[in-house]
């Protein structure tokens, strides 16, 4: 059992201490987050708010995914790192496996590509990427990433890529990277079946059980279980160690956690701003009242 920390909202220049206070508190690893880009208009429907509406603005920071983990991975040797989540066919995959490809490599294998197809047509279209067709590429995107991965001489003729034998080197270690998918449709749920592991959302316990049954049966589909070598992170809305424990024993592996995150909230109900030391004193409050106990 561990613990993820988002970093979302968070200033992208405390990142780095951030995560050192993490590791110290017990961490298991840290999410980061991805867009690209803040449209002026969004017509397309954010699908975790019930009115559709994003909850940030134009002035929220989205540093770069790959740059905020290799800050943070610089100054930690144990904590590992994902995406909650990293809108993969927005880019060609390609250049997405180097990315993750060298983040692995500096980080001494510390990284998993937490993957979604994205929500916001209007980032895509920006791009010159074909929103309608961001399933079927982000499934083919994958087996060219993890042929890239392998550091041998590969090619590959799809539906949507295709080059000639090349080498991408260096290969992270082992080989190969985790890909974890984002996501609570039926969708991303199958997807995740299909590959390493799925990042949850946070939930009420009541509706954590019914992803997880969704989930299950997925897996069963694909001859496969909770557990067994599966990363599975989702949140839960409790603090009490026997809900942890019970969706431990469902197979879930990580619990998400942004206690920096609530602390800057705090901060700002009462009118004031919250400092690098609050986030830093309430990881560490969460590390000795949350995850210790769970771990003795």
């Amino acid at each position: 059992m561990q613990f993820w920390h988002s970093t979302a909202f968070i200033d992208p220049t405390e990142l780095p201490a951030l995560a050192v206070a993490c590791e110290d508190a017990g961490f298991g690893g840290l999410l980061v987050s991805d867009h690209l880009l803040y449209p002026e208009t969004i017509e397309s429907a954010y699908p975790y708010q019930a009115d559709g509406q994003a909850f940030w603005n134009a002035a929220t920071p989205w540093v770069d995914s790959w740059v905020a983990i290799a800050a943070m991975a610089a100054v930690t040797t144990k904590v590992r790192f994902s995406h909650g989540i990293y809108v993969f066919p927005m880019r060609h995959p390609v250049e997405v496996a180097k990315l993750a490809g060298s983040a692995a490599v500096m980080s001494g294998g510390r990284v998993a590509l937490g993957a979604g197809v994205g929500w916001m047509a209007e980032e895509f279209a920006i791009l010159g990427e074909d929103f309608t067709t961001r399933g079927r590429r982000t499934d083919e995107g994958f087996e060219v990433c993890r042929k890239l991965w392998t550091g041998e001489a590969v090619s590959h003729d799809g539906e949507f890529y295709s080059f000639p034998a090349v080498t991408m080197s260096p290969a992270p270690p082992g080989g190969t990277i985790p890909i974890w998918i984002g996501g609570h449709s039926e969708p991303a749920l199958k997807r995740s079946a299909r590959n390493d592991g799925w990042v949850g959302n946070a939930y009420p316990l009541d509706e954590a059980d019914a992803v997880l049954d969704r989930l299950d049966a997925h897996l069963r589909a694909n001859g496969r279980e909770l557990g067994d070598g599966y990363e599975c992170i989702l949140g839960i809305y409790s603090l009490n160690p026997d809900d942890f424990r019970r969706f431990a024993d469902r197979g879930v592996t990580g619990f998400l956690a942004a206690p920096a995150m609530l602390a800057g909230h705090a901060a700002e109900a009462k009118g004031v701003p919250v400092t690098l030391a609050d986030r830093v004193a309430a990881v560490a409050r969460f590390g000795d009242e949350i995850i210790a106990p769970l771990h003795d």
